[in-house]
C-alpha cells in the first residue's frame, strides 16, 4: 500500500502531480463536474490501473479530458462540424463527446470500443495540469465504482488512499454532477447518453434534433444493445437502500408516517424541512442545488447510519434530470408512485 499525499493547487504542486502523471501514476484531480481519477489516457499501463483501484468494469470506457482543440485532433478522427459548433459553445465545460478515436488511444481506455469520449473541463487546476504534462488525461470520477462520485478532496482521500499516489486539493466541485455526455447518430442528431449540467435545453440552442437516450430514464433489459456501456451498471449508490417516492410534499409525509422507523431516514428539498416531523437530510430547494449537493448527501446518510432512504423526486427537466438520473440508478430504478 502505498502511502497517499494531499496536494495543494499551487504551481509547484501541480508540477509534481503532471510528472507523475507522465509516469504512469494515477492521481486524484479537481474539476468542475466532480473529482476525477486521473491517468495517463495513451498510457495502457496507467488506465489498468485506474480500473484496478476502482473496481470498474472494464468494458466501461473513460472519459478523456483535453486542454485545447489541437489535443483533440491529436486523438480523434472524422470530428463531424456539429461538434466544433458544440466545443465553440461549451468548451471548456461539462460536456462530453464520444468522437472516434485515433490509435494514440488504446483500447483500454476506450474500453474496447472505436470511439471515445472527450472533453475540455473548465476547471483551472485540471487545465494547468494537462497542459504541464502535455498528454490526455483519461479521469473516470475518483470513487470506487458504484458508489456516490466525490466533490471533494476528503471524498477522494476516504475512498483512494493507499491506493493511488496524491490527491490535489481544489476545494468544493462547482456542478457536483458528471458531464453532459452526448453522441452523433448522424450529422444531424444528438443523442443524450447521460444528462449533466449542459442540458437538453442548452443543446438544442446549437440545434434543434436532441434525443434522449431511453437508456437514461429506463432500466436496461437489452444489455447487448445499450449505446453505451456505462448504462448497464448501478452507479451512485451509498450502502443505504434508496427509494424514489414521486408525488406531492403531503403525499410524502403520509408514505413515510406508515414507513418510518430506527434507520430510516428521507432526503427532502430544505424548504420542506420545517414541516417534516422524521429523520431527514436536505439537498437544497432546486434542480441547481440538488447536483450540486446529491453526491455528499448520499455519503452523508451512510455516515449517519441509514439503511433505507427516501428521496423527494427531483425535477425531470433541465438540471433536474442529471440529478434524477442519478438518483434513479443509486436506487436500482425503484420509483414509487404516489
Amino acid at each position: 500500500m502505498e502511502e497517499t499525499k494531499l496536494l495543494s493547487c499551487n504551481e509547484d504542486d501541480l508540477e509534481i502531480a503532471a510528472k507523475l502523471l507522465r509516469d504512469g501514476k494515477i492521481v486524484g484531480i479537481p474539476t468542475e463536474t466532480v473529482y476525477g481519477l486521473g491517468a495517463d489516457a495513451t498510457n495502457s499501463k496507467a488506465v489498468e490501473s485506474v480500473f484496478k483501484v476502482k473496481g470498474r468494469p472494464a468494458d466501461n470506457p473513460l472519459i478523456v479530458h483535453i486542454s485545447g482543440m489541437d489535443m483533440l485532433e491529436r486523438i480523434a478522427l472524422d470530428i463531424p462540424d456539429l461538434a466544433y459548433k458544440l466545443a465553440e459553445k461549451f468548451w471548456p465545460g461539462p460536456l462530453t463527446m464520444v468522437l472516434k478515436k485515433r490509435d494514440t488511444i488504446p483500447g483500454v481506455t476506450s474500453g474496447g470500443l472505436d470511439t471515445v469520449g472527450i472533453r475540455m473541463p473548465s476547471h483551472p487546476i485540471i487545465k494547468r495540469i494537462i497542459e504541464l504534462a502535455e498528454i490526455p488525461i483519461a479521469a473516470p470520477s475518483a470513487n470506487i465504482s458504484g458508489y456516490p462520485s466525490p466533490t471533494t478532496a476528503e471524498h477522494v482521500m476516504n475512498d483512494m488512499t493507499g491506493k493511488i499516489s496524491v490527491v490535489v486539493d481544489g476545494g468544493r466541485c462547482h456542478y457536483g454532477v458528471e458531464s453532459t455526455v452526448i453522441s452523433f447518430d448522424d450529422s444531424q442528431t444528438i443523442r443524450i447518453l447521460r444528462p449533466g449540467c449542459v442540458t437538453k435545453e442548452d443543446l438544442e440552442q446549437i440545434y434543434k434534433t436532441v434525443i434522449i437516450d431511453d437508456a437514461v430514464l429506463n432500466e436496461v433489459t437489452n444489455q447487448s444493445n445499450v449505446c453505451s456501456p456505462g448504462m448497464k451498471y448501478k452507479h451512485y449508490s451509498p450502502k443505504a437502500n434508496i427509494v424514489i417516492i414521486d408525488g406531492s410534499f403531503d403525499c410524502f409525509k403520509k408514505y413515510i408516517s406508515h414507513h418510518n422507523g430506527e434507520n430510516v431516514y428521507s432526503l427532502i428539498y430544505d424548504r420542506e424541512s420545517k414541516d417534516f416531523p422524521y429523520q431527514h437530510l436536505t439537498y437544497g430547494n432546486n434542480s441547481d442545488e440538488q447536483a450540486h449537493q446529491l453526491f455528499e448527501k448520499l455519503r452523508e446518510l451512510d455516515k449517519v447510519g441509514a439503511e433505507t432512504v427516501y428521496v423527494r423526486t427531483p425535477e425531470k427537466n433541465g438540471v433536474g434530470l442529471a440529478v434524477y438520473n442519478r438518483l434513479i440508478r443509486a436506487a436500482g430504478f425503484e420509483v414509487i408512485k404516489l
